[in-house]
């Protein structure tokens, strides 16, 4: 017989480290709350932005885009940066850097130290962030690491909504008269919360070392993708020169120069930054194909019709933020509850969500064609493409690795995300140039106003509808090869 101390002590040390666990879940988790928080959060800031600091729509653009290139740039080489270091010391480090560039944007004096700032809070971000589902597969298992999964799903869904509203709400308060400072010094509080709990909560763990960082992709992949993104913002409004175009030219030979330095990277048994071998598998580049419209156009409305809403309609912070919450609630609800449709459909949701989602822009374009505010159809149209969105996002990234081997699915996973976050980036800075060429410089009579950025809102919708419509291609090569693999599986 076992005595009642035997038995009640290493149940009651199993409660307190179950406990403990799920605190430090807790703590990793606000940290990946607080990366996404701000890739949305300063969309419904942006015309504060520009009328405090006097910075033009390119500047607005690099605010916006500038933390999520250095964030997709860096995600990849931030992970491997936790194999080498131990993850605790690097999202310790991610967390320090993402908080400190969140001071210096709250209290940036003009546009160009925002931008730098912005960029350098990407860069944490991009270090703090991966190690997040490192841990939790590492420290979690069976049921437990189920539930932390579902807890990390449910973050990645509220992240971007609670960002515009919070946005909305935090511009419209104008606390102490700080206007859309705010926005970015609430990330302050946050971090140091974050730094102080992590070596508490947090285990330490031992580096592995499993794979190392790939310098010369990185060196080549960073100026190609500057090259091609900041020659589309700025084009604009130097009147598209003659060395905005020798940018992008330069940039396509370093996309192309870049392919070959990670196939040489790969063929000495290196780590290269991305493995292009897994474009190789079935449906993973028809997939990434179909990823690119689908992040392009919603990047783009996220960008244009924040703009649109308060520079062009006179809205308010929090009433733009919240004009985009259903779009954002109904994405999130419909990626998050897709499984539950019926199997047989699943390989037919990434086309048929493009296809809803390029009817949804439509609807878009058409209810601001006159010049309107846009009325019922345009309001319906944002939910519709929430839903087009969730219908093809989730489903897509599951699919697009159904014949990826497993020794090459965290390459595969790595160029996804990668994809997903510089597909943002060129949708504000194509779709930026569309809309502000048309709607800038905006007359000073208020209806005339409105007129001018529904009439360029329209035109940017109606380009992401036909965006939308080229995915939809992608998608059907994709869902062959599902429908594919799955006879193969129910008659083998």
């Amino acid at each position: 017989m076992v005595s009642p101390d035997v038995r009640t002590r290493p149940a009651g040390s199993a409660d307190r480290r179950g406990g403990r666990l799920w605190l430090m879940l807790a703590v990793l988790l606000l940290g990946q709350f607080m990366g996404l928080l701000d890739v949305t959060i300063v969309n419904v800031a942006l015309p504060s932005i520009g009328a405090d600091l006097h910075a033009s729509g390119a500047s607005l653009q690099l605010v916006a885009g500038g933390y999520t290139v250095a964030y997709a740039m860096l995600l990849i080489t931030g992970a491997r940066l936790g194999d080498l270091h131990g993850r605790r010391r690097m999202y310790l480090l991610g967390a320090i850097v993402f908080t400190l560039a969140s001071l210096v944007c709250g209290i940036a004096p003009d546009g160009a130290t925002l931008v730098i700032a912005r960029s350098v809070q990407g860069a944490g971000a991009a270090v703090m962030v991966p190690q997040i589902m490192s841990v939790i597969q590492t420290r979690f298992q069976g049921a437990a690491r189920a539930k932390a999964l579902s807890a990390y799903g449910v973050v990645l869904s509220v992240g971007a909504l609670a960002g515009l509203v919070l946005g909305g709400v935090l511009v419209e308060a104008n606390l102490a008269g700080a206007s859309w400072r705010p926005v970015f010094l609430v990330n302050v509080p946050l971090g140091i919360l974050l730094v102080a709990l992590v070596p508490r909560l947090v285990p330490a763990d031992e580096p592995r070392g499993t794979r190392r960082l790939d310098f010369a992709g990185l060196a080549v992949a960073v100026p190609a993708v500057v090259l091609v993104v900041l020659p589309l913002v700025l084009g604009h409004e130097t009147g598209r020169p003659a060395w905005t175009f020798g940018c992008v030219a330069a940039g396509i030979v370093l996309a192309g120069v870049f392919v070959l330095v990670e196939r040489g990277v790969a063929a000495r048994g290196g780590d290269p930054l991305l493995d292009l071998a897994v474009l190789r598998a079935p449906g993973t580049a028809s997939g990434i194909g179909t990823l690119i419209c689908m992040q392009v156009a919603y990047g783009g409305l996220m960008f244009t019709l924040a703009l649109h809403l308060q520079q062009g309609l006179g809205d308010g912070a929090l009433r733009a933020g919240l004009t985009f919450a259903p779009l954002a609630g109904v994405f999130g609800v419909a990626g998050f509850f897709w499984r539950r449709l019926p199997a047989r459909v699943h390989h037919l949701l990434p086309p048929a969500g493009m296809v809803i989602s390029a009817l949804a822009y439509l609807g878009i374009a058409a209810g601001l064609q006159d010049g309107t505010q846009g009325g019922p159809l345009m309001w319906t149209a944002l939910v519709v493409c929430g839903a087009g969105m969730g219908l093809t996002l989730s489903p897509l990234l599951s699919q697009a690795l159904v014949h990826v081997p497993p020794a090459r699915a965290a390459d595969a996973s790595g160029l996804l995300t990668t994809t997903m976050q510089l597909g943002q980036v060129v949708g504000v800075a194509v779709f930026g140039a569309v809309y502000l060429s048309q709607a800038t410089p905006l007359p000073s009579l208020p209806p005339l106003r409105e007129h001018v950025s529904a009439h360029a809102m329209s035109t940017a919708a109606g380009w992401m509808a036909v965006l939308s419509l080229a995915g939809v291609i992608g998608g059907i090569a994709l869902a062959r090869t599902v429908r594919r693999a799955t006879r193969l599986d129910a008659t083998g």
